[in-house]
């Protein structure tokens, strides 16, 4: 289960460089990469799914203090 914390970790990370680039830049990098595809969905799919997975892992950090 460390492994799947990790990489999503890692997705969630990517995700809010993506978020930052368009705040600062307005900048969609996953748009410039794969345009307008399902690539791109799948890719804000991943991340989404990653980010709900660390709610829980952070839930879980508090309940084991």
């Amino acid at each position: 289960m460390e492994g799947l914390q990790k990489t999503c970790l890692v997705f969630t990370i990517i995700g809010a460089i993506v978020w930052g680039l368009i705040g600062f830049f307005n900048f969609n990098l996953v748009e410039w990469l794969f345009g307008d595809s399902i690539l791109s969905r799948i890719v804000y799919i991943v991340v989404g799914i990653c980010g709900l997975i660390n709610i829980g892992i952070l839930f879980n950090h508090f309940e084991s203090k």
